[in-house]
């Protein structure tokens, strides 16, 4: 996880509002750096850095010298940025993922390059030649963005609602909205030249179900083997996630989902050579059935497995510092969120893997739901499976954000 943050049209001592960015520093404890635009002196970009990819060259706000107009922020992993560098003929200047996004949006402009990454990402891109600013997030909502907008052309992005708090120049910030950018859209701004922000375009570049623009790196479909074909999208799903500089884990809880994910990492890792042992993670209270299953599947797949076992006092004392990272008071997400975030703390204080692995969205896309059962035929299934799966930014994906990024 990385945190990104940004402010455009500000009427405000930009020094000052940047201390708004500081709250979103769990995300990227490895970094980070605060930065005014040259010529748009009320703007400003915030990065905090969790470097998983080129370490040297990977620091935001991106900008390259063949495009010194551009200046880019984003949180995710771009998977398929070396096989743009190859279709398009782009001259990268870093080993950096994100830079894709830059060469994309010079080739062909912002539909364009949101069309053709293949990866889980929020950013924000400003040109500065043509005043404008874009903003984009991921069909499936992964990684998390909130946008403030005020009547007066004040713009503000961030990762977490919280770093978006105290800036809205006079109005309190019960009186101004902080929304969830929509997954799957980009939004397009114009600057005046007072460096106001003005709403253009808000449009859908991908929805769930469709086919995406870009070249894929699965295995062709072969119409006759559906259990091929799952798993070949599957395993291609696994692999290509497996680019990563840092050490990969995998949370377990012994499940089918998070088990098929563990087993499809150890395998791929080995095939690449990595050689350090995968470190799976699972837990619960004593006697959890969950703790056996996933201890059974670790002996399986020959992982190293870790263990993290809680008391309710311990669940409890947390409850507080989860909804503070959730910025959400839903039971469930909650309830869920406990585990998880204690097993994510022992991750970041006990290992050194970075790169987590989990099963979420599984049930949502195979309708493993026990209500399934109940659904009068598969059109109807498929339209709820759809719903969840367009829900899924506001529980289990921010679930597995926050309680993960929470610890940077």
């Amino acid at each position: 996880m990385c945190g990104i943050w940004a402010i455009f049209g500000s009427d405000d001592d930009v020094s000052k509002q940047c201390a708004s960015c500081l709250k979103i520093a769990h995300r990227g404890p490895d970094a980070f750096r605060i930065e005014n635009v040259n010529h748009f002196k009320n703007c400003a970009f915030g990065f905090h850095r969790l470097a998983i990819v080129d370490d040297l060259y990977g620091m935001q706000p991106m900008r390259v010298n063949s495009l010194p107009h551009l200046w880019l922020v984003y949180n995710g992993e771009i998977y398929n940025y070396k096989l743009t560098q190859k279709q398009f003929d782009f001259n990268y200047e870093t080993d950096c993922d994100g830079e894709s996004i830059l060469h994309l949006y010079n080739h062909g402009g912002i539909e364009f390059a949101a069309q053709n990454l293949d990866g889980v990402f929020a950013f924000a891109l400003l040109d500065t030649a043509e005043r404008k600013v874009y903003l984009g997030r991921d069909t499936f909502g992964v990684r998390p963005s909130f946008r403030l907008l005020t009547n007066d052309g004040f713009l503000a992005v961030c990762s977490e609602a919280k770093g978006l708090l105290g800036l809205a120049h006079t109005m309190c910030d019960n009186s101004v909205k902080i929304e969830a950018f929509p997954p799957g859209h980009y939004e397009t701004y114009d600057l005046n030249h007072a460096g106001k922000a003005q709403l253009r375009e808000l449009k859908q570049f991908h929805k769930i179900g469709e086919a995406p623009k870009y070249l894929t790196v699965a295995p062709p479909i072969v119409e006759e083997d559906l259990k091929e074909n799952v798993y070949n999208l599957l395993n291609a799903a696994v692999k290509k996630r497996l680019m990563a500089h840092r050490r990969i884990g995998c949370m377990l809880s012994g499940g089918l989902d998070s088990s098929t994910i563990a087993a499809l990492v150890v395998k791929n890792a080995k095939e690449m050579g990595i050689t350090y042992p995968v470190q799976t993670f699972a837990t619960g209270m004593e006697g959890s059935p969950d703790l056996a299953a996933a201890r059974k599947v670790a002996d399986h797949i020959g992982s190293e497995h870790h263990e993290v076992v809680f008391e309710p006092e311990d669940g409890l004392a947390v409850i507080e510092d989860v909804i503070y990272h959730l910025e959400s008071y839903d039971i469930t997400t909650v309830r869920a969120s406990i585990g998880m975030y204690l097993v994510s703390q022992y991750i970041s204080t006990k290992t050194d893997s970075v790169v987590i692995f989990s099963g979420e969205g599984a049930d949502e896309v195979a309708q493993g739901y026990i209500y399934f059962h109940n659904a009068p035929d598969s059109t109807k299934a498929n339209t709820e499976s759809h719903r969840l799966l367009n829900d899924l930014y506001m529980y289990d994906v921010l679930r597995a954000d926050r309680t993960t990024s929470a610890h940077g």
